[in-house]
Formats: C-alpha cells, structure tokens, sequence
C-alpha cells in the first residue's frame, strides 16, 4: 500500500500546477470528516506497516508523535500513549484535543484518558522509575507506543509490551516505538533490538520497513529468525514477532517543511546536533561529571582485534556473580591492556544452590598463566564462589566496592569515597588518550560495555570523589551491570606492563629456548601503545 502511494505521489509531483490543484481538491473532499490522515512517505509508509514492532523517526520532526496519536484514533480500540515523564505529555494531549476537536470525553485527571464517539479509547501513561511500569500490569492494549522510545529502559519496554493483547476479533495489535536517537548511553538497546537496520556490523543488514522475524529469548534478547513460522525453542513452540524499522525527518513532514523549525534544528549546540540528526549512527552526549567519556571507550573499542597481543599472559579475570534469575555471570579475562571476549553464563542455567560450584567450575576452565581471580563480594552472590576457590588455592582478589580506600587520583589531587569510585577512575585513567603514548585499552565491541561504563556519574563530597552506586546505575539502565563491572574489576588487580614486562619477556625467552627458537626480546612501548 505505501510503495504503491509513493508511486503516486512521485507522478502528482510531475504534474503541471493546474493538474496537481484539482487533483489536491478532490483528495480533501474524499478526506473530509476524517479526524486524521497520515502525510504522505514514511509516515503513510508506517501507518500501513504490517510489522507486530515498529520503530519508527530517527530525526526530529518527523511526524512520531502524530502518528501514535493518529493510529490510536483511527486503527485501534484501545491504545496506550507513554512518556517517561507526566510533564511530558502536555504536547500530545493537546494534540490528541485538537484531533479531538475539544474536550468531550476526555479525562484529565492522571493518568489522562480520552474516550471517542466511536468507541476508541486512548490512555496516556508514564513511567518515571523502573518499576513504574507496573502500575499497568493488567491493563490490554491493541496499540502501545511509546514517545521518545530510547528515554525509556530497555525492561520497561519489554514488560509493557508483555500487555498487548486484544479480546476485540479482527483487531490489529502492535508496538511503535517513536523516537530520536538516544542522546545518552542508557538508550542503546534501541540498537541491539533494531540490529538489522542499526547495527553496521549485523551480517544480513536490513532495508527501510522490511519485515524481520524473532523471538525473544530467556536473556531478554532477540533471536533472529527466517520467517513468521512458530520455531522450536527451550522445548517449546514459538511464533515469532516481526519488526521494522522506518526512518523518518523533517523533510517528510509537511507541516513543518516550510517553518523556521530547520533553523531552530540547525542552531542546536553542534554535540547535539550530529546526535539528532545521525540516525542512530552517531555517538552521544556525555552526563554532567560521567566518569568515563564516552568517546574514549569506543577508541579502546576500535582498537580491538580479536586475539591479546604476543608475548603477553593471561593477568587477570574479572568475575561479577549472579544469584541466579535473569542475570548471568560474567568472566572478563585480561591480558595486561587487551579485554579478551567475556565469557557470560545465562542466569537461567545456573542453579541458585549450586552458584559457587558452577561459577568456580567456569573460572578455572578458561583461566591460564596464573592469572588473579578477582571476585565481586557485593551482595553476597561471589561468596561461595570466592571459598571454593580459595580452598585450592587459586590466587584470589575480593572485589568490595562499597569499602573505604587510601588510593588517590594519578596526580594524587584527589581521593576516593569508597573501592568502586577508586576502580571507576582508575580505568578512567586507563582509557585516558592524552596519556604519554595514547591509551593501551583494547576492550571488545559491545553496546553493553559501552551502557555499563559511562552510566556512573561522580560528585564531589569532602573524602573526595564519590562514585554514583551501582544500585542507581541499575536502576537507571533498568538491568545488570556485570559487563562493564567484570571488566573494570580485571583491570583494578592483577599484574600489568607497567610492573611485569620484564617477567613476561623472561618468560617468553625461557620459551622459545625450550622450543629450541631463537630468544626474542618484548619491549614496552609497543604493549603500551596498544597498537597490533
């Protein structure tokens, strides 16, 4: 239906003026009366969009709040329109009153509601903490979409979505997810959900409102499939979703194509700016007083390769423990400055009464050289796991993030709060490219990593730098943290360059001799610059 209007529309712009004005007079007396109709391109394209999740803008202005409010009073029965903040669904309701022409059967009072002639009926909702979204456990909606998608967690989309369902025959039910790109960290499982089309690295990458089928698996991620046919998983049969996603600009809305709204796009600060107008394709906006710059852990990122520089041993292993459920247990090995692939145990395989077995069985499978084991003690979970291995005598570190320290900044300015803002900063310091030689990190591609490390902001209190907890940057990312946690504790322990180089390459000489090779001498400089 879209591409077939779009055809039309590429024929009306060839006409002559006199065609096009009759032609344009005819389509308003067809649509007179209609409370709503979509401008034609992406959103036509997406109004029509048979996808069960759409993701639908990519740049500002182009039609996303309209179109949730023009499917709810057009397409579906009962819809549910989110924010992430009540204070920010004054645009929408007026809106929603001016499609309405006025106020009758409308509801202010929260959560708004407006109730149509017709039947229709459009709830508006928001969802301020993690867990707020449960305040609408129970309630179906055929149409649940979400203005500013990426503001939200990840988890409150996924629960939300948990709801869509319909008694009404022959209603259509789906997910739209309006939205710019993310301006902070916490907005990227947008790209992970929408990997086809986002994600330059998706083998099989997708097109514009192409239809992609997947399941979601027991980790809360999805599993790309072949086609909408029900696939055996876990023991059971399921029928997949199908998603899309269309992008969309200013340049497609025709409300505004011809205001000053360009101007005011193109007068935004130049950070914000290339953020909304990237399409999901460009960095974003650091927090006021992030620890880690966000820039500086995608240069350690594209600096990667996939196996730890020569000469180089396993250092260490950074271990964050579950208790079982959703979470997994990450393993991130180091190799002095190189984060080899993490090594994640799904939180469904691990049995709550056997977590300290399992979890050491897993350490001492992938541990070599005699690498520190480093365990997060935090919350209890590692510390069956720290006993076992302590009871054959692996070389352990207990990782106690809320307990005091006598560690200072590398300028020794400042100090620290607590171990967790001490081991924040001094990966912080790792990652740091103005250093003498650049920075030696190379940490694996992952958005995970990425979310896990810049979520921590700091302030300042009179003990000194004092690290945002982990329990407000889970809230806040709406998930686990054990990613970038694993990491920075493999790096906050365990021997580096800096005091084992000599080692290492005694150690490396003593081998090749064993091989019967010629000895070869490892210097510094190429371990700390990083390069391959």
């Amino acid at each position: 239906m879209a591409s077939a209007l779009d055809e039309m529309i590429q024929k009306l712009q060839g006409m002559e003026t006199q065609q096009f004005e009759q032609i344009a007079e005819e389509v308003m007396k067809e649509t007179e009366g209609q409370i709503w109709v979509p401008s034609p391109g992406p959103q036509t394209e997406a109004y029509y969009s048979e996808a069960d999740v759409l993701l639908y803008g990519g740049e500002p202005g182009g039609g996303k709040s309209s179109l949730l409010l023009g499917l709810a009073l057009t397409q579906h029965h009962r819809s549910l329109i989110m924010r992430r903040q009540y204070t920010d669904l004054g645009h929408l309701t007026e809106e929603a009153l001016r499609f309405n022409n006025g106020k009758r059967g409308w509801n202010g009072s929260p959560p708004p509601k407006l109730k149509r002639p017709d039947g229709r009926i459009v709830d508006f909702g928001a969802a301020a903490q993690v867990g707020d979204e449960q305040h609408w456990m129970g309630n179906p909606h055929d149409l649940i979409g979400f203005d500013e998608a990426t503001q939200f967690a990840k988890q409150q989309i996924l629960f939300l979505m948990g709801w869509l369902r319909s008694t009404k025959e022959g209603q259509r039910k789906r997910v739209v997810l309006a939205t710019n790109p993310p301006l902070e960290a916490e907005g990227l499982w947008v790209n992970e959900m929408f990997a086809p089309w986002l994600d330059e690295r998706f083998v099989n990458p997708a097109k514009p409102g192409e239809l992609r089928w997947a399941i979601m698996d027991d980790e809360d991620r999805l599993k790309w499939v072949e086609g909408p046919s029900p696939v055996h998983y876990d023991g059971r049969l399921v029928e997949p979703k199908s998603y899309t996603y269309i992008p969309s600009s200013m340049r497609d809305n025709p409300f505004l194509r011809d205001t000053d709204y360009q101007k005011n796009l193109d007068n935004l600060t130049g950070e914000v700016r290339k953020i909304l107008m990237g399409g999901f394709q460009t960095t974003f906006r650091d927090q006021a007083l992030q620890i880690i710059p966000t820039e500086w852990v995608r240069l350690a990122q594209e600096r990667w390769r996939p196996a730890p520089p020569d000469g180089v041993p396993m250092c260490a292993m950074g271990v964050d423990c579950t208790g079982g459920g959703v979470d997994p247990i990450v393993i991130s090995p180091r190799y002095d400055a190189y984060f080899a692939p993490q090594i994640e145990i799904p939180g469904k395989e691990v049995d709550p009464t056997r977590i300290g077995s399992i979890t050491a069985s897993h350490i001492v499978t992938h541990r070599m050289d005699d690498a520190d084991v480093i365990i997060d003690m935090g919350g209890g979970y590692g510390q069956a796991t720290y006993e076992i291995l302590d009871r054959n005598r692996l070389p352990l570190r207990a990782y106690k993030g809320a307990e005091g320290t006598h560690l200072r900044t590398r300028d020794k300015k400042m100090s620290f709060t607590n171990v967790r803002t001490a081991a924040l900063w001094r990966f912080r310091e790792l990652l740091d490219p103005e250093q003498p030689g650049g920075s030696p990190a190379r940490i694996p591609p992952s958005r995970q990593i990425i979310a896990d490390l810049t979520a921590p902001t700091y302030k300042i209190t009179p003990n000194g730098y004092q690290a945002e907890s982990k329990e407000a940057v889970c809230q806040k990312l709406g998930r686990s943290t054990n990613w970038g946690d694993s990491i920075m504790m493999s790096w906050f322990f365990g021997a580096k360059e800096e005091n084992s180089a000599l080692k290492w390459a005694e150690e490396q000489q003593r081998r090749s001799r064993g091989r019967g090779q010629a000895p070869r001498v490892i210097t510094s400089r190429p371990l700390r610059t990083g390069r391959s």
